[in-house]
Parts: structure tokens; C-alpha cells; sequence
């Protein structure tokens, strides 16, 4: 990359627009100095949107960005603008939105050509320079778009308004949609029919591993009995922990594969996937007690206390798929880096069982390691091996691989601090440390989440949304306050500090001041007082990431029944009413929403456990009531020690108290509360756990 140029994002702190200023082209940030140039010199503005661990954004930036031709044309007849999606997600929401109606596709790079009062014109995603693959190369694209721009600019301007008319067009939602668990029988049968029975997942190639798919099938599971829905999960899981797509040495997910078996993946590692399949591999043990998933949920844990948490606490957004300008080129190895590494011996045992052959599986010869269609046991009984020794040696070995590995040059890592993800992670540490009574792992949830309070919380309480090298920057979204929600929740279920509730109460408070929409219904993405761009969207679609409204309702559903407060109950209730017209068009689009309704229709049931913080036998109640999955159970700690504060915050459960000097839980469920219970077998019967 050249430095000799300089433009105007230099001063950013983006890791992605840092990416690109030194490139030759006049970049600016999203921002009214770039609208007010291009109004002034009364040109068309080429608008792209990334972010720094995209491959093919850094594919597009070293076949054109860093181009001199490519350069030349942009600053003579364009303003150009580069956006980090992961900053502006609500840019890039609109924009994306664009790109999908007008090609029936999208990703990122997202590249559109707009007029200078922001109405886009054109839309499309990655473009080489000249043409190829079928593709236009940019070049002709841009000469033609200058042309018409000076020639037939009405034309331009008419189809800008055409477009920004669609845009405006508000969702008006159903009236008479009923919100019944049949929702969730098409959902299921929906994902059934798409479902991979070889190697798991629901749909073909590129297979992304969407998680909330799989908690929504776990919680049918629960209330239906249907085996098949546990089975999907179970496939999916295991399957994806097998092959290429999971990090066998260092741990962690990559965004998606390739393939139909999980083998090639897009080698990236986002935190928003490694968090949410945290919590699908969790819930996946507690349902069925295998202990793999016990242990990759706490391989994803490690590699992220490892490798992506900050010096101060919070996590870091990404790691690139590229390394020394190839993709994959860290994690791979040749079958004869195996032997080298490892001996003849224990390289052949390892390289056989990890796929790693002469020919590779992947390019020039190298290969991803993978074990899928094998496992240990079947492959320790082949060779005559006891399974235990076997484990322990593929476990040194993979020690050995994984140092030799760090001795390469790193993927690119962004340490970005966005508060939406790093909600997510924060709400999968505190499930992993009550599902695997891992202390650590509260630790670092508290002080990611001590890191939000003392850096992305303005002097007047607003919320913001990401966080570097001393700076924290952009009003917070939606996805910041649903996911902190969420996150408040979990983490007040695993250490009972009752101030999470306050602040949980407080965020929820800001939820409704800042993005309800109090005629239609749902959350707007953007808040009252964000920047006002060409709309205002309301997101409900759950994509790689759930969409806020989604996690919005389950976790005002969760702690109204917490608090025993109705008005967040009404408010999750206006929130699923609202896009249940939508939802019912392609309910398995929507799986993170169907939870949340899941919540709804479920019998609801709070426990409250009185007792003192350090009494061991409150601590056993609760600690018998979390091995368990229990989805639409609330566990509430009236701690006797911090009473002045319960009675304050949590003022439903206070008068429920010990009995006898014993700790007592108190079952309340469909309105009715049984009777006090202070032994833990009666409390497991009670719940009808066996």
C-alpha cells in the first residue's frame, strides 16, 4: 500500500477506512463536508460500503482503489465516500437495501453511485476493473455514469426518485394476524424440509451456521417432544464442530463455509458468530448432556479470553480471513509441515485422522484440518490404540501444531469495540458460567460489560457504539441496547447483582424514548435523535445476526417476568404483534423472533430463591436449576445480604423469604405460586426434572 497519497479519512479511527487512506482516491467519510462538495461541484458521489475483514472489500481495493487510472477518473468526475459498515450499520442497512431490489443480491463490498442529496442510482457489489467473469469492470461503469450524469442526468434523477419512493414506502403491520404456536410448527417444518441430513445445516452451499436456528429448534423440542428437532441440532452442531469451518488449533468459527460438509470456509472469525454459536452449543448440552459440546462451547470462551479481548476488558469485533494477502494461508498445512512439526510417528496418526493429505484439500497442496465422517473412538479401535491415550495424543500434538502456527504472520485483527457484539459475547460468558460453573467466565463478562459502562456511556447516559484507541464514537443503534438488554439479563442470572436490573430497566426505559414506534409498532434502527438519513428502517429479518426487535422481545419478555413489571411485558407484546404479518409470510427466516414468541406462549415460571449470597445451600438450589434447559424459566435471588437493594429494585420478590433459616424457592408459574420448597430434590421433582 502506498503512502505517498493522504486523504480524508486519515484521522479516522476505523480499522476499514484506515485501510484505504492512503489510497490514490480522494476517499471522504460518510458526512456532510463530502455532500456539501459534491452539491458544490455538482457531481454524482461513488458511495462504497465494507469493513476491514472483508476478502473481497480487500480484493476490490487492490485491483481498483489503489489503481492510479481507476484514481484518476473517481476524483475527476465523482466524490467519493467510504463507509465501515460495522460503524454504520444504519447506512448500510438503507443502502443494502437498495442493492437487494435492485439485483436481487447483495454483500460487500456494497458499491452505489448516488446524487449528492443521497438518492442512489446504481447498485451492485464487488467490481473488478476491467471486465471479467461476466462482470462490468468499474472503469466502463464509471465512464458511463459520467457520461449519462453529463448528458441524460434527468433520466439519472428520475430513477433516483423512483427508487427513494420504494424506499419510503413504510410496513404497515397486520391487524388481524393471531400469534399461535402454528408459527412455529411451519417454521419447523420449513427448516425440516431445507435440513442436510448428511452433514447438518439448512441449505446448501455457502452454508452459514445461523445459531438461532438452532435455539428455536431446541426450544420446540422442549415444548412439543418432536425428536427430529433435537436430532437437526445435534447433526448441525456435531457436524460443523468436525469440519474445516471450526478452528481445530486455535479454536472459534469461522463466518461461514464454502461447501456443503462444512469443510472450506471463508477463513474470517467474527465475534457476533462466535458468541451466538457459544450459546447453541450450551443449550445443545444442556439438552442432551454430550459433553463435546460442553467442550467447544469452552474452546470458543478460550480462544476469545486468548485472542480477542482487550487489555481494559472488552472484545475485539474480527479477525481477516487473509494473511500475507492470501485467504486460509495461516491455518493451513501440508502433510509434510505435519511430519516435520510432529515426527514420523504421531504426524502420520494426525495427518490421517485430520485429513491432511499428500494432495491437500484445499490450494497448492495444503489442507484444512477436519475429522469429518470420523471420530475418535472408531479411529483409536482401527489402529489398535486405547481411546484415552489416543485423546491425550492428539491433544499434545495439536499443542505442537497450534505454536508452530503462531510463528507465522498473523491475519489482520480489527480491535474495533462495538457494543452490540460485544453484548452478545458478554450474555454467552454468563450462560457458559452458570451451564459449566465456570467462575472465570463471569469475570470477563462483568468487566466487558464495566468497559461499556465506563467507555461507550456518554455524561448524559446515551449509549454509543464503538470504541478505539480512546475514542468512542456514533450514537448506539437498536442491536446496542436489545443486545446490552440481553445481555443484563443473563449476567444478572448468574451473579444476582440487582443493579443489572436497574440498568436493565433503565436501557429498556431508553428503548422506548429512542426507537419505539408508538403507531405502527416495532423499533426503528435508527434513534429520535440519530442523523436523519433517507428513512428510518425497522429490521425484524434474523440474518447472521438476530435483528434487534427479535432480541428486543425475548428480553423485555424475560425481565417483565423478573420484575413482575406489565408495561414491559405490553411493549414485547406490541413488538411481536407488529411484524407477525411479515413473520408469517417465511417464518423460518425469522427463527430469533419465534423464540421470543415461544417465550410468549409458553407457561411462564419465575423461581425465587431466598436465601443469603453465602449460604451454601441457596447457592445449591440454584446451582441444580441450571444444569438444566429451562427456556422459559426465570431464576430470581432474594439474597438476604443485599436486602435494602432487592427490596428496592425487585420489590415483587421481597416478602418472599427463608423459611426456618433455610434457603426456600418459590415456584410461581400461570399466575399461581406453590408452596414453599427448601430441599433441591423436591425443587427438581417440582419442576418435573428427573
Amino acid at each position: 500500500m502506498s503512502t505517498k497519497h493522504v486523504n480524508h479519512l486519515a484521522n479516522e479511527k476505523s480499522p476499514y477506512l484506515l485501510q484505504h487512506a492512503h489510497n490514490p482516491i480522494d476517499w471522504y467519510p460518510w458526512g456532510e463536508e463530502a455532500f456539501a462538495k459534491a452539491k458544490a461541484e455538482d457531481k454524482p458521489i461513488f458511495f462504497s460500503c465494507g469493513y476491514s475483514t472483508c476478502h473481497w472489500c480487500h480484493v476490490m481495493e487492490r485491483e481498483s482503489f489503489e489503481d492510479e487510472e481507476v484514481a484518476e477518473v473517481l476524483n475527476r468526475y465523482f466524490v467519493s465516500i467510504k463507509v465501515d459498515r460495522e460503524e454504520r450499520p444504519d447506512v448500510d442497512h438503507i443502502y443494502m437495501e437498495v442493492c437487494q431490489a435492485l439485483t436481487q443480491s447483495g454483500g460487500w463490498p456494497l458499491t452505489i453511485i448516488m446524487t449528492p442529496d443521497k438518492k442512489p442510482f446504481f447498485a451492485g457489489t464487488y467490481f473488478p476493473k476491467a471486465s471479467k467473469w461476466g462482470r462490468p469492470g468499474l472503469m466502463d461503469l464509471l465512464d458511463a455514469v459520467q457520461q449519462r450524469w453529463r448528458e441524460n442526468r434527468d433520466e439519472l434523477i428520475e430513477h433516483s426518485n423512483e427508487i427513494y419512493a420504494l424506499l419510503k414506502h413504510e410496513y404497515k403491520p397486520s391487524t388481524d394476524v393471531q400469534l399461535s404456536s402454528e408459527l412455529l410448527d411451519i417454521a419447523f417444518q420449513q427448516l425440516e424440509a431445507g435440513f442436510d441430513a448428511k452433514y447438518g445445516g439448512f441449505s446448501g452451499a455457502p452454508k452459514f451456521p445461523t445459531p438461532h436456528n438452532m435455539l428455536f429448534l431446541l426450544r420446540y423440542w422442549r415444548h412439543n417432544g418432536n425428536p427430529k428437532a433435537l436430532a437437526m441440532v445435534e447433526k448441525t452442531l456435531t457436524a460443523m464442530r468436525q469440519g474445516g469451518i471450526y478452528d481445530h488449533l486455535g479454536y472459534g468459527f469461522s463466518r461461514y463455509s464454502t461447501d456443503n460438509e462444512w469443510l472450506v470456509p471463508h477463513f474470517e472469525k467474527m465475534l457476533y458468530d462466535n458468541a451466538l454459536l457459544c450459546h447453541a452449543y450450551l443449550e445443545a448440552y444442556q439438552c442432551t448432556g454430550n459433553q463435546d459440546f460442553a467442550q467447544v462451547a469452552g474452546e470458543i470462551l478460550d480462544y476469545v479470553m486468548r485472542d480477542m479481548t482487550s487489555s481494559e476488558g472488552g472484545f475485539y469485533s474480527a479477525e481477516d480471513a487473509d494473511s500475507e494477502g492470501v485467504e486460509g494461508k495461516f491455518y493451513v498445512f501440508t502433510r509434510q509441515q505435519v511430519l516435520d512439526i510432529l515426527g514420523e510417528k504421531d504426524g502420520t496418526l494426525v495427518a490421517d485422522f485430520y485429513g491432511i493429505t499428500s494432495q491437500g484439500n484445499f490450494e497448492h497442496g495444503t489442507s484444512i484440518l477436519n475429522f469429518i465422517d470420523r471420530n475418535v473412538e472408531a479411529y483409536a479401535h482401527k489402529i489398535g490404540i486405547d481411546v484415552a491415550e489416543l485423546t491425550k495424543l492428539f491433544a499434545s500434538c495439536r499443542s505442537k501444531l497450534y505454536a508452530e502456527r503462531e510463528k507465522r504472520i498473523h491475519p489482520y485483527k480489527d480491535d474495533k469495540i462495538l457494543t452490540a457484539w460485544n453484548a452478545l459475547m458478554i450474555a454467552a460468558f454468563a450462560k457458559a458460567a452458570r451451564v459449566l460453573n465456570v467462575a472465570v467466565y463471569a469475570e470477563f463478562a462483568e468487566r466487558a460489560l464495566e468497559f461499556i459502562q465506563s467507555r461507550l456511556v456518554r455524561k448524559d447516559g446515551r449509549l454509543l457504539a464503538r470504541y478505539r484507541e480512546g475514542e468512542a464514537k456514533h450514537l448506539a443503534y437498536l442491536d446496542d441496547y436489545a443486545f446490552l438488554l440481553w445481555a443484563l439479563v443473563e449476567l444478572y442470572e448468574t451473579v444476582y447483582s440487582p443493579t443489572y436490573i436497574k440498568w436493565a430497566l433503565e436501557v429498556s426505559d431508553e428503548l422506548k424514548r429512542l426507537f419505539l414506534d408508538d403507531i405502527n409498532g416495532g423499533f426503528y434502527f435508527y434513534g429520535s435523535d440519530g442523523e436523519q438519513l433517507l428513512t428510518r428502517p425497522k429490521e425484524i429479518y434474523d440474518g447472521a445476526i438476530p435483528a434487534g426487535n427479535s432480541v428486543a422481545a425475548l428480553a423485555l419478555l424475560r425481565l417483565a417476568n423478573i420484575t413482575g413489571n406489565n408495561e414491559l411485558q405490553k411493549m414485547a407484546e406490541a413488538v411481536l404483534k407488529a411484524f407477525g404479518g411479515q413473520v408469517k409470510k417465511y417464518p423460518k427466516a425469522y427463527t430469533f423472533y419465534l423464540v421470543a414468541l415461544d417465550y410468549q406462549l409458553s407457561a411462564r415460571r419465575k423461581i425465587v430463591i431466598a436465601g443469603s449470597n453465602d449460604s451454601e445451600d441457596a447457592w445449591n438450589m440454584i446451582f441444580a436449576v441450571w444444569q438444566n434447559f429451562l427456556p422459559d424459566t426465570e431464576i430470581v435471588f432474594n439474597d438476604r445480604t443485599k436486602a435494602d437493594l432487592v427490596e428496592k429494585i425487585l420489590p415483587a420478590v421481597s416478602n418472599q423469604q427463608p423459611l426456618d433459616g433455610k434457603a426456600t424457592a418459590y415456584i410461581c408459574e400461570n399466575f399461581a405460586c406453590q408452596p414453599p420448597i427448601t430441599d433441591v430434590g423436591k425443587l427438581l421433582s417440582a419442576l418435573v426434572i428427573e
